[in-house]
This record gives C-alpha cells, structure tokens and sequence, in this order.
C-alpha cells in the first residue's frame, strides 16, 4: 500500500486532528471554573464583573459560530479551522499575560471566537470526511474532545491551585493545543464534499481515495453530485428562509435552546459552587469537580459507542429522562436549603447523574444531528446559524445563572431546567427526524422539504 493509498484508519486520524478544536473549545470553557476565584482576588472582581469574565467567552463564540459558517461554505472547512488556531493561540497569550479586567475580557472574547469556529465548523469537517456507517462515533470525537479538554481544565485548576500565579498558568497552557491543532490541520485534505461543490472533482475523488475503499469512491462522488443538482436551497444567509428548510432548521435549532435551557453550561461553568451549594467544602468542591470531568469523559464514551447503534434520537430521549429526574431531585433537596448528611449525598449523587445522563445523549447528539440534518449547499452557513444560537443561549444561562439563584432560589431554578428537560424528551421523540445509517445526501433528500415521520 503506497503511502497516498486508502487506509481504514486514516479517516479516523483526521477526524482526531479536526477534533482538537473540541479539546481547546472544552479546556477554554471549562478553566474558568477554577482560576475565577484567583482570579476575582487579584482583579478584585465584583459580581457584575466576574459575570463579565466568565460570559464574555461566551459572546465570542456566539460571533465565532455566527460568522464562521459562510467563511467555511466560501473558503473551505481546512482554511477557517487554521485561522480559529491562529486565534486560540493569540487569545491563550493574552489571557495568561492580562493586567487588567478588560484584557482579560477581551482575550476571553478573543478565545470564545476561537471555540465558537471550532463548535461550528469542526463536526460539520468530521461529518463530511466520515462514512455513514461510523459518523456518529467519529463526530462524537469532537464532543470526547471537549469533555477531555474541560477534564484537562479541572485537573491543572486542581494541580495548580495556590501556586503563584496559578490564574495565568491556568489559561496559558492552551497554548501547547493550540499549536498542535493549528500544525495537524495544515497536513489534513479539505473536505471532499466541499471540494465536489465547488468543482473540484478531481481533488474531490482523491481526496475520498485515501477515506474509502476503491470500489465506494465512485458511487459516492456520483451521489454527492447527484444531491447537489436535486437541490433547490440557494446559498448563504438567504437561503435558510427556503420553506423546504423549515422542518431540519426547527429541529436542529431547537436542540439548541433546549439543551441550554437544561442548565449544561451553568453546570460547567459553576461547579465548584454547586457542589459547595450541595454541602461540600471548598477543597472537596474543586476534588469533585475533577470527578464531574472524569464523568463527563467517561460517559461520553459510551454515548459515542451507542450513538451508532440506537439511534440519535432514542439516545437522547431516554437520557433526557434522566436528566429530568436527577435536576428534580436535587430541586427537591435544595427546597429546605443547603443539603446536610446523607441529603447531601444525595444532592451530589444527582449532580453526577445529572452530567452522566447530559454526556451520553445531549452532549453526543447535539453537534451530531446538526451536522447531518442540513443540505450541502448551505451546510456551513445553517450549521452557523445553529451553533450560533447555542452559544446566544449559553451565554444567557450563563450570565443569568447567579441571579436566578438570587431571585428564584436554588430550589426553583433547578426545577425550571428539570421542566425544560421534560420537554426536550418529547421534541426529541416527535420533532428530531433520525439520521443513523443514512448518507447524507440521503438524509437531505429524505427530510429536506419533505415531512419526517
């Protein structure tokens, strides 16, 4: 086999490459649950503030993802994701080098616009290189990626925790990913269906002879072309008010701000104060922490080995029963205040379950079927949209989280988002179309204009 041949493997080493954007994107997003506490003493952060630091990523990547999209559609998925590493690693040394809060604010900014490329354009790369048979798992690399990156965050916040400093250690060693992302993706093929769409066939078939087998090459590039001239949907930004597009776009979409309104992000974002909230003490908050990572990651895991085998759909839904019941619980438990004895077991047993049940389906799926769901033509600029919204809604829950608690208490804050998870298993059961097995040129012409069963 010559070194340019076909390898099996070699399609699963791409979609590695590609996914240590979801390892920067979770390290990013998952850091600042320790080195705010460094961070508020040596700024001297006030509530607004600190709100400020923690949500100002957030605005970045939803500008990231709103933006990146039909930069990707006109320039490729390989050429955006190069400059999102260029601008990880500008953002991490800005971060680790701030004096004031709004350098610190800025380089979070600069970061979230980072992440928010990578959580937009990264599964649509993967979903493109991947064949049907093994996209779910290695789509949900990108997800293993992030839930490996926030573990990463919570183990250096842990390891690093009162050295000198410990903040700027804390957000510079993204710098050592970034450049290792931003070096794999210079030796990655663009993407073979971006090539096809933009006439470049013959890169386009070479592409696809080192991904697949001699004798798939040709019947996939003849169906990829084939979708492409069935395809009605114009291009860009226009083209997502198509009434053909209503159905994939309100799915995929509402995925989005359902899996936000669960609480996911507000979990990542304060779980040291949770845990402390469920009757930890400081130290045992942050050890618990590094825990919730090992959870995710774990969990993860099994979510992509059943991805393929479940479906989508049921995946989610059943999971999301679960998540429902440990938010409900912990609810429960936190109407008579802080958790004490074995309540506080409990409380932080429904924490645990709650981030092993969100792992194994919401956080799976969600970059998966939006990935899958939109047709190639105006895959980038939808899945933009998309992602876009994600990171809106994010950034709500996100900055909203503490005051909610100070309004509604920590009792009927949870409840809200064990009500929206209740929902979220009756939209994913009646409004997500499944996707498992199905090319996606298949899926395009199934359930792009056309009613879903």
């Amino acid at each position: 086999m010559n070194e340019e041949g076909y390898r099996p493997q070699r399609v699963t080493w791409a979609a590695l490459v590609i996914a240590l954007g979801g390892l920067l994107f979770g390290y990013d997003t998952g850091v600042i649950s320790g080195a705010l506490a460094s961070m508020t003493e040596y700024f001297g952060l006030d509530a607004m503030s600190s709100g400020a630091v923690v949500s100002s990523l957030v605005v970045g990547a939803a500008i990231g993802a709103l933006s990146s999209g039909r930069m990707s559609d006109r320039l490729g998925r390989r050429r955006v994701l190069l400059m999102a590493s260029v601008i990880f690693l500008v953002g991490s040394m800005i971060a680790a080098f701030s004096i004031n809060v709004p350098m610190i604010v800025g380089a979070r900014v600069i970061l979230g616009f980072g992440v928010g490329i990578a959580s937009s354009v990264v599964p649509v790369f993967i979903s493109e290189l991947a064949p049907a048979h093994l996209r779910g798992r290695l789509v949900g690399l990108n997800q293993l990626m992030i839930v490996t990156g926030i573990l990463l965050a919570y183990v250096s916040n842990y390891a690093l925790h009162g050295v000198s400093h410990d903040w700027r250690w804390m957000v510079g060693l993204a710098v050592v990913p970034s450049v290792l992302f931003g070096l794999g993706i210079v030796f990655l093929d663009e993407s073979p269906r971006w090539l096809a769409l933009n006439g470049q066939v013959d890169r386009a078939r070479t592409v696809l002879a080192r991904v697949r087998p001699a004798e798939a090459i040709e019947a996939e590039l003849a169906d990829i072309q084939h979708a492409e001239r069935e395809n009605t949907v114009g291009e860009g930004w226009s083209a997502l008010l198509d009434p053909a597009l209503r159905k994939v776009l309100i799915a995929g979409i509402g995925l989005q701000i359902l899996g936000q309104l669960t609480g996911v992000n507000a979990v990542v974002y304060y779980a040291p104060s949770i845990f402390q909230g469920a009757g930890l003490g400081a130290a045992s908050a942050l050890l618990a922490t590094v825990g919730v990572g090992v959870v995710n990651l774990v969990c993860t895991v099994i979510g992509m080995a059943l991805v393929d085998r479940v479906g989508r759909t049921k995946l989610l839904g059943f999971c999301s029963i679960f998540t429902a019941l440990s938010l409900g619980v912990f609810a429960v438990l936190l109407a008579n205040g802080t958790p004490r004895g074995s309540s506080s077991a409990i409380g932080v047993a429904c924490v645990f379950i709650y981030i092993a049940s969100v792992a194994t389906g919401l956080n799976v799926v969600v970059f998966i079927i939006a990935s899958e769901l939109y047709p190639l033509r105006v895959r980038g600029t939808a899945m933009s949209l998309t992602i876009g919204v994600n990171w809106t809604m994010s950034f709500i829950v996100s900055l909203t989280f503490l005051s909610l608690i100070e309004t509604l208490g920590n009792s009927a804050t949870f409840a809200s988002y064990a009500a929206v998870a209740l929902f979220l298993v009756f939209f994913a059961f009646k409004v997500i179309p499944e996707t498992r097995g199905k090319s996606l040129e298949d899926i395009e012409r199934e359930y792009v204009g056309r009613t879903h069963s």
